[in-house]
């Protein structure tokens, strides 16, 4: 029998599925050596990437079905909506999640233990399908062809980012702002000024296909997306700039004073 030390470490019985070396336990490739147990081979995976996770059908299609829904889900209300077990789709959630394409939460239930809930993860990147970047530049060809397109564009922006913040009623008013951003696809990343005003950076551009076509208007229906969310979410706070970069590069601001910003500044003073 070969020397078991090939396995770079000792047996352990901790990990489900049966017993792992510690080399499977790290989550690592052994190049040479042998398990006596034969399990490496089975579970020993290099660490996931997001091609990777993505590859697989069910988990494609999870990952899409969040970024439908636009709000935390439960896995048992996604293993529903796909028709799958409940056990399985957690497998691939937490496979998404160590691909840093998804984030788990905890859900606070009247009765009960809090249970699991999931969105995509803030600094998850993605394109969305070619489709629907070729609709979103065709839309916004003809949008620009009518009279005054910025300032309708805006309003019906407004409208739909109230409906937006109706579908994110959990979390405290800063929090529900920053999901519903980071859920659209924007990647936002938070900081507190010296003078007190909260400043969202968006690391992505979703709708750059869009904006290659006609910047004004997509910034305009952006806008309006926000001041849509602000109105339901925390309507005593004030946008006081709003700068569009590029979005190939991305950048683009959102800076914020009033309760919100409060909040944040909050926080950080206690730490948390």
């Amino acid at each position: 029998m070969r020397d078991r030390s090939a396995c770079h470490g000792p047996l352990t019985t901790d990990a489900p599925g049966g017993n792992l070396c510690a080399t499977a336990q790290r989550g690592e490739r052994r190049t040479e050596g042998f398990c006596p147990l034969r399990l490496c081979e089975t579970f020993v995976m290099e660490p996931a990437t997001r091609h990777d996770a993505l590859a697989q059908p069910s988990r494609a299609r999870l990952f899409e079905l969040l970024g439908e829904l636009q709000r935390p889900a439960s896995t048992e209300e996604l293993a529903e909506r796909l028709g799958l077990h409940p056990n399985g789709v957690r497998t691939h959630l937490e496979r998404l999640r160590d691909a840093g394409l998804v984030v788990r939460g905890r859900e606070r239930r009247p009765r009960g233990r809090p249970r699991d809930s999931w969105t995509i993860d803030p600094q998850a990147a993605g394109d969305p399908p070619s489709a629907y970047a070729d609709l979103s530049r065709w839309l916004v060809r003809d949008i620009a062809s009518r009279p005054s397109p910025v300032g309708e564009v805006e309003s019906t922006g407004r409208r739909i980012g109230r409906e937006l913040a109706q579908q994110r009623d959990t979390g405290s008013p800063e929090e529900r702002m920053y999901e519903a951003l980071a859920t659209l696809g924007f990647r936002p990343a938070r900081a507190v000024d010296r003078n007190g005003k909260l400043d969202y950076t968006l690391a992505n551009c979703p709708y750059r296909e869009a904006v290659h076509e006609n910047q004004p208007v997509v910034c305009a229906l952006h806008r309006g997306l926000t001041r849509g969310l602000l109105d339901d979410i925390s309507p005593d706070t004030a946008i006081t700039a709003f700068v569009p970069r590029d979005p190939d590069t991305a950048g683009c601001s959102i800076q914020l004073d009033g309760p919100l910003s409060d909040e944040v500044a909050a926080r950080a003073r206690d730490g948390s």
